[in-house]
C-alpha cells in the first residue's frame, strides 16, 4: 500500500499544487516555512482524517478563503482507491472514498494507516496525560472499530453525567437514580477500554523496548507503565468512593479518563531525569514500535513521515533510523529537510525507489538530480 499522487487547494500555504509520488523515498527540501511539513500533513489527514499540528480544521484553510481540498490516490491490493476530505469554514468536515462519503469518519480509520516522527513528539513527555492516551487510544483504534466506539461512547456518556453533576449543584440536590443511570454506561464502556489498554501494552511494551536498545546510544532499562484507578478497585466501587467528591467538584473523578502512561528510565521519569538524547531516542522508539504494530495488526505497511528530523537527532541515531529505511522495513517514506545534500548523502546507501522535491513558496517541483 502507497500514496501514488496527492492534490491539495487552499490547504495551509499552497493554493493549488499536485505530486505524483514515489513507492519507496520521497523527500521535500526547502527552507524553514516553505510548506514542507503542510506535505506530510495533509497525508495525515488522507490517513486519520485530522491535522497532525493543528486539530481544528477550519485553522487549516488558507488564510481569507472559504475551504481546503485534500484529494490522494492510494494503491491498495492492486486497486487504485481515490479519498478526498473536504473541509469548508462553518461546515462538517467531508470524507469521500471513490467519490462516496462516508457514513462516519469511523469508518476510514485504519484503511490507510500512516506514522509521524516529529520534533512536537517531544509533548508526548512534557505534556499530560490527555496527550498520552490519545495517543494510546489512537493507535488501537486503527486497528479495533469496537474500541474506537467505545472511546467515543465513553466520552459521550462522561460528558452526560459531567452535565448532571452541575445541574444537581446548582439546585442543591443530588439525584442518585439519575447518576447510577450513567454509571451503569461507565462502568460497562471503562471496563472495555481498560482491559484493551492492557492488552494493547502487553503486546506494544516488548516492541518498544527492543527498538529502544536498537535506536539508543547504550541498553538502558526503560518502562511504560500503565497507571489506571482501576488497577486498585473496581470501577462501580471507585464511583460509590468518589461520589462526594464529584458533587463537590462537579466532575467525574474515577474512571479511565484518568488514565496515563509512565515513561521511566532506570526507574526514573524520562521527563525529569531524561538526557535529551535519552528523551529523543525514548519518543522515537514509541514511534517505531508503533509502526510495527500497526504493520503486524493491519497485514500493510503503514506510511511513515519523518519531519524534520535530521536538524533535530544526533548522526547515531539518523544512521540507526535510515539503516531501518535501507533494510526495507518500512514501506512509503516522505521525509522534510532544509539540506539537499544531506539529504542525498543519507539516502545514497538506500535500493529503494525514490523521488526529491524542491519546496518554495507553496510550490513543489520535482529535482531531477541523482539521490
Amino acid at each position: 500500500m502507497y500514496l501514488e499522487s496527492l492534490h491539495l487547494i487552499n490547504f495551509k500555504n499552497y493554493i493549488e499544487t499536485e505530486v505524483s509520488l514515489s513507492s519507496g523515498i520521497n523527500c521535500f527540501v526547502g527552507m524553514n516555512g516553505a510548506g514542507k511539513t503542510n506535505i506530510l500533513d495533509a497525508v495525515h489527514y488522507l490517513s486519520i482524517c485530522k491535522s497532525y499540528m493543528n486539530v481544528i480544521d477550519r485553522q487549516n484553510i488558507r488564510f481569507d478563503q472559504p475551504f481546503f481540498v485534500i484529494q490522494g490516490n492510494w494503491l491498495k491490493d492492486d486497486t487504485i482507491i481515490n479519498i478526498n476530505c473536504a473541509v469548508k469554514a462553518g461546515a462538517k468536515k467531508v470524507f469521500r472514498r471513490n467519490k462516496k462519503e462516508y457514513e462516519k469518519l469511523a469508518d476510514h480509520i485504519g484503511q490507510f494507516p500512516a506514522v509521524m516522527i516529529s520534533p512536537y513528539d517531544r509533548d508526548l513527555i512534557s505534556e499530560g496525560s490527555e496527550l498520552r492516551r490519545k495517543w494510546m487510544d489512537g493507535i488501537i483504534s486503527q486497528f479495533d472499530r469496537k474500541y474506537l466506539e467505545s472511546i467515543q461512547r465513553y466520552s459521550k456518556v462522561l460528558v452526560q453525567r459531567n452535565a448532571l453533576l452541575k445541574n444537581m449543584s446548582e439546585h442543591r440536590l443530588f439525584d442518585q437514580e439519575a447518576i447510577d443511570v450513567w454509571d451503569i454506561q461507565l462502568v460497562s464502556l471503562g471496563n472495555d477500554i481498560y482491559k484493551q489498554r492492557n492488552a494493547f501494552l502487553e503486546e506494544f511494551i516488548p516492541v518498544f523496548q527492543k527498538h529502544y536498545n536498537a535506536i539508543g546510544s547504550e541498553e538502558e532499562e526503560v518502562q511504560l507503565i500503565y497507571r489506571s484507578q482501576l488497577n486498585e478497585a473496581r470501577f462501580e466501587d471507585l464511583l460509590k468512593e468518589f461520589q462526594q467528591k464529584d458533587a463537590y467538584t462537579r466532575f467525574s473523578n474515577a474512571g479511565t479518563h484518568k488514565d496515563d502512561l509512565i515513561f521511566q528510565i532506570k526507574g526514573h521519569p524520562v521527563k525529569k531525569f531524561g538526557s535529551q538524547g535519552q528523551q529523543k531516542s525514548f519518543i522515537i522508539a514509541l514511534r517505531l514500535a508503533q509502526y510495527e504494530w500497526l504493520k503486524s495488526h493491519l497485514g500493510v505497511s503503514p506510511v511513515l513521515l519523518l519531519d524534520d528530523i535530521f536538524d533535530k537527532l544526533d548522526q547515531s541515531r539518523v544512521e540507526k533510523l535510515i539503516t531501518l529505511v535501507a533494510n526495507n522495513f518500512f514501506g512509503q517514506v516522505l521525509v522534510t529537510d532544509t539540506d539537499l545534500e544531506r539529504v542525498q548523502t543519507v539516502f545514497s546507501r538506500s535500493n529503494l525507489a525514490n523521488k526529491v522535491f524542491v519546496v518554495s513558496e507553496g510550490e513543489i517541483n520535482e529535482y531531477k538530480g541523482d539521490l
